[in-house]
């Protein structure tokens, strides 16, 4: 999840609005936020008119298979089956209506592996039978169809925008990254991720409802490519390419998270080395390196930027810009990944700072509830 600075006359000319998309660009592309702090766990009745004021049609939320907030923390008898006793659904039926209420649609991102299908290895491991998830992804789908009954007896609303996983590339995502094979380093987080995809892919798309779209990737910004490294990381070019060797066939969408890596990076700063075979990055900067490789593998694929943001300087000094700076390159990146006719959505990541400095802090409202520019930057983006 989770990264040259232009002048100030020229950052504030971008807040203001100046960027106009070109002719081949997307004016339909959704605009939206992830931040499950507030919409999932929180009030919702602080966050959902925020989001509304804002002008969000998108809200990405993690669909916890396992963990403590896990749909499914015991084994289902019948998996397929939104009404077996083992699956908690609660707090996200309670956010898909607040969503809908707002006049937002919900993105679900499925992650994390429980226990019980995978020996207690963690949420970032595999599951021994990808036929649990598939069943796990058929269950979701059809409860949120749009005509499944609630607790209340009123028919949830639909959700149609799928992700499969979080950041798979990311050794705290998925795990392991390399493993050894006939004597030489393979990318196993990319063969992993690969039958981890298909699974969520067919579990949607076997309810038959019209609409339905599965995003594969959700690939970090950047990785190592060193397998014997303390921490081994894929970059997402070799990832993808892992997945094309891997097999993978079946997603409709890929999504990616083009962080930047430094303060000193603007939306269009092109990451070190970014032209080289192989470039360990790929940042909103240098976008069209990943999609000419997924337009050459899987063809045109359409693609969703599904976190971006920038942290802010104060509170956090290290790798923060300060908030003027950080409102003028939400306008900018926006204005960027709506003038290319590849992308189709965008999601800021997040809508309120987390409340300790080691977590992350590129929300367009600070942690005590303070407004910075970001927030009205935002607000204009339509």
């Amino acid at each position: 999840m989770f990264r040259r600075l232009a002048p100030a006359v020229a950052a504030l000319a971008v807040v203001a609005g100046f960027v106009a998309p070109s002719a081949g660009a997307s004016p339909q592309m959704a605009v939206g936020i992830f931040d499950e702090a507030h919409t999932l766990y929180g009030n919702p009745e602080h966050s959902f008119p925020l989001l509304e004021s804002l002008k969000v049609r998108v809200l990405r939320v993690g669909l916890y298979w396992g963990g403590r907030f896990g749909v499914a923390r015991s084994k289902p008898f019948d998996g397929d089956d939104p009404a077996d006793p083992a699956y908690h659904w609660g707090s996200y039926d309670r956010t898909v209506r607040y969503a809908s209420e707002h006049g937002i649609k919900v993105l679900f991102s499925i992650y994390g592996t429980p226990g019980w299908a995978n020996g207690e290895a963690g949420l970032n491991r595999k599951p021994k039978d990808v036929g649990d998830l598939r069943r796990f992804a058929f269950a979701a789908a059809t409860r949120y169809s749009g005509t499944y009954p609630g607790a209340d007896g009123r028919p949830l609303p639909a959700v149609r925008h799928w992700l499969a996983w979080n950041e798979p590339n990311n050794p705290v995502y998925l795990s392991p990254q390399y493993a050894r094979k006939g004597g030489k380093w393979v990318i196993r987080s990319a063969e992993d991720y690969a039958r981890i995809c298909e699974a969520v892919h067919v579990g949607v798309h076997g309810t038959l409802l019209k609409g339905q779209k599965v995003a594969c990737g959700a690939t970090g910004p950047r990785g190592n490519n060193s397998p014997t490294s303390p921490r081994p990381s894929v970059s997402p070019i070799a990832f993808l390419r892992g997945l094309h060797n891997a097999g993978l066939r079946g997603f409709d969408v890929y999504a990616h998270h083009p962080y930047y890596g430094s303060p000193a990076e603007s939306p269009t700063t092109k990451p070190p080395g970014s032209r080289a075979p192989g470039s360990t990055a790929v940042t909103l900067g240098n976008i069209n390196v990943l999609i000419a490789e997924l337009t050459r593998l899987y063809g045109k694929r359409r693609l969703w930027i599904t976190e971006y943001g920038y942290q802010t300087n104060p509170p956090d000094r290290a790798f923060g810009v300060s908030w003027t700076r950080q409102a003028a390159y939400l306008a900018q990146a926006f204005s960027v990944a709506r003038r290319n006719p590849r992308i189709d959505m965008m999601l800021w990541f997040m809508l309120q700072d987390e409340p300790v400095l080691g977590g992350w802090q590129s929300g367009l409202i600070t942690a005590s509830g303070q407004r910075k520019p970001a927030f009205d930057a935002f607000r204009r983006l339509r």
